[in-house]
């Protein structure tokens, strides 16, 4: 039976959420598909299955090019683009993340034959908080989107943030970030022995809407007894640790950079904590879950609700943490419930235990062969 061309669109495929769910997908698509793969830049973190069709549109990284540059890239890019289409003889052309996904729009409309799949990763009316941003948002989201064949997104939330504040009328599903399940994994009653106090970690971008600042000043209110590990780099960086050092830290905080094996630090810790402002549906908890990390998040916008207590909804006091079914949740930026979820680990072994078994439960959920089986679903239905 003949192979169907599929090609995936991307401006990059460099260390972000977007990015490692198209990069576990492509390891199941290319037993499938003839897989073309296009980046706009040449930034490439997560390695690319052999087999894969690989084109670049620009041989730079996105961050060698000036803003102004880039608009200008992201015309000529639509024409290379539908050029590669027709080229490749593409059937199914699927797109991750804004620009990518307006691109496909065109695509779509050039192209009738051809089916075109978008996904949206983040909170859309979060992502255009800058004036300018959200009235192109408003304007080309439902001219471009609503041309595509169907849209899939990561979180109910986003789906519905599409379809009430952008009008997307297409057909829309959620199908959830996929996670490889380690072969290491925690034994949770190992977790029981925690002499030395709590060691958490947490793995992300080091920006403003991570929040990290917040897991510092909890730690700095409860002692000496809690060690954090921040993995991940990032614009903050300098300025988080300074903000470890002035809450007297500097001995508890180890910064470790952008890092390949992540595994092997969430294997050294007893805790993870996602303390973002708001996310699409965030790989690094997944991660940590399937690790067999008890966890504890914000009961941001998307994502932390669906993954840790099945998206029922639920009223958290200001200043305490509730225990969903799968981890705690705190209210976003709230410190002192982050304090007070951190004291109730630290000081409850059995809470331990019982939160890394739902971790490893939970996180079958999201395995790549179920998941990926409803990606392969949506696309040939």
């Amino acid at each position: 039976m003949k192979r169907a061309n599929l090609s995936i669109l991307a401006i990059t495929l460099g260390s972000g959420g977007a990015e490692k769910v198209i990069s576990l997908l492509l390891k199941k698509l290319v037993l499938d598909y003839n897989v073309t793969l296009i980046l706009m830049y040449n930034n490439i973190h997560f390695t690319i299955p052999e087999g894969v069709n690989t084109i670049v549109l620009c041989p730079t990284s996105s961050r060698e090019r000036p803003f102004y540059i880039r608009f200008f890239d992201s015309i000529s890019f639509i024409f290379r683009y539908n050029r590669i289409i027709r080229e490749e003889g593409i059937s199914y052309a699927v797109s991750f993340l804004a620009l990518p996904n307006l691109m496909n729009g065109v695509i779509s409309k050039l192209n009738p034959s051809v089916k075109t799949y978008i996904s949206e990763r983040g909170f859309p009316s979060k992502n255009t908080t800058h004036k300018i941003s959200f009235y192109i948002s408003k304007f080309f989201y439902p001219l471009l989107y609503n041309k595509c064949y169907k849209l899939f997104s990561n979180s109910i939330h986003i789906n519905k943030d599409l379809k009430d504040n952008f009008n997307i009328k297409i057909p829309m599903e959620v199908i959830y970030n996929p996670i490889e399940i380690p072969e290491k994994i925690i034994v949770p009653e190992s977790l029981k022995l925690s002499a030395s106090g709590l060691k958490i970690i947490t793995v992300g971008s080091l920006n403003e809407n991570k929040n990290h600042i917040i897991i510092l000043k909890a730690i700095a209110s409860l002692g000496e007894k809690y060690s954090l590990t921040i993995a991940g780099t990032g614009n903050l960086q300098a300025t988080l640790k300074e903000n470890s050092a002035q809450l007297g830290l500097n001995g508890n905080v180890n910064f470790t950079g952008l890092l390949k094996d992540v595994n092997s630090y969430l294997l050294q810790a007893n805790c993870f904590v996602l303390s973002s402002f708001n996310e699409g549906f965030p790989n690094a908890l997944l991660e940590a879950m399937s690790i067999g990390l008890p966890c504890i998040s914000t009961n941001c916008l998307s994502g932390p609700l669906e993954i840790l207590n099945d998206n029922i909804e639920i009223e958290i006091p200001k200043s305490e943490f509730y225990k969903a079914e799968f981890g705690i949740l705190i209210n976003s930026d709230d410190e002192i419930g982050l304090a007070k979820a951190l004291k109730y680990l630290n000081t409850n072994p059995t809470e331990r235990v019982r939160y890394s078994k739902k971790s490893l439960e939970r996180a079958k959920r999201y395995n790549i062969d179920n998941i990926y089986n409803e990606f392969r679903e949506f696309i040939q239905n």
